[in-house]
């Protein structure tokens, strides 16, 4: 069993930043990637980065160069840097732990809002 829980989101104005950090608690040792989703309103949910046990990162070609997932030493902990955040950023961001065999869990989401 894995419990993740997102903080982080806020207010920003466009430009701004904002870090993302997910802390997974529980059997952890078993996943494999760990990722950032987003759903804006009347949209359908996308992904933002992922990032693996080994280290490999991928990213949606819309925040490539903006945004960078990392995690901490103890693989605990999963972070979204974002930068130059633009409007179109703006969604519920909700963290993802995936674990071999297709198991999956996520967290309730963290509200980021880009706006003047």
């Amino acid at each position: 069993q894995v419990q993740l829980v997102e903080s982080g989101g806020g207010l920003v104005q466009p430009g701004g930043s904002l870090r993302l950090s997910c802390a997974a608690s529980g059997i952890i040792f078993r996943i494999y990637r760990m990722g950032w989703y987003r759903q804006a309103p009347g949209s359908q949910q996308e992904l933002v980065a992922t990032i693996t046990s080994g280290q490999s990162t991928n990213y949606a070609d819309s925040v490539k160069g903006r945004f960078t997932i990392s995690r901490d030493n103890a693989q605990s902990t999963v972070y979204l840097q974002m930068n130059s955040l633009k409007s179109e950023d703006t969604a519920v961001y909700y963290c993802n732990a995936a674990f071999g065999g297709g198991a999956e869990y996520w967290g309730k989401g963290t509200l980021v809002t880009v706006s003047s």
